[in-house]
């Protein structure tokens, strides 16, 4: 693998920088979502819980925050209005007292079959063949990004 070639710093505009492209692609993932969840009554972020969660039942709070990378201080409370909302249900580990489980209720389950729907695949203007190559070239951006800051971990 070879390095990028070095960069007039100089020269720079905010449209040459990769991190405001994906930075920018992702407010446009967000407003692309937001109708569709509406419908559903779901925030983007309470949406990929229920999809984390349908991959796993019985995940712990911080493993979903791990997949999700979410920080406990922001996922509570999305967990806490998806309870409320009687989607999911915590309750702590019989082996483990200080671990939460996490797991789909049947309205939960039966959101998440309804939501498959939202899918902006098309939208992206993505070809078949583009798309999962581009989501693992993000996938492995994201990865080298976060060994680089954590290394380690």
């Amino acid at each position: 693998m070879t390095a990028a070639a070095p960069v007039d710093l100089s020269t720079l505009k905010l449209s040459d920088f990769l991190c405001f492209s994906i930075y920018s692609a992702n407010l446009a993932f967000g407003r692309a979502y937001k109708p569709l969840l509406e419908e559903f009554g779901l925030t983007y972020t309470q949406y990929i819980v229920i999809v984390a969660l349908s991959e796993e039942d019985g995940q712990t709070v911080g493993r979903l925050g791990e997949k999700l990378f979410l920080e406990s201080n922001t996922l509570t409370p999305i967990l806490k209005k998806l309870e409320a909302l009687g989607y999911l249900s915590r309750r702590r580990d019989p082996a483990d007292e200080r671990q939460v489980l996490l797991s789909l209720t049947a309205a939960g389950r039966d959101l998440h079959e309804r939501s498959l729907c939202v899918n902006l695949v098309e939208a992206t203007g993505l070809t078949a063949e583009e798309f999962p190559i581009l989501r693992k070239a993000v996938g492995r951006l994201r990865d080298n990004l976060l060994d680089a800051t954590h290394p380690g971990a």
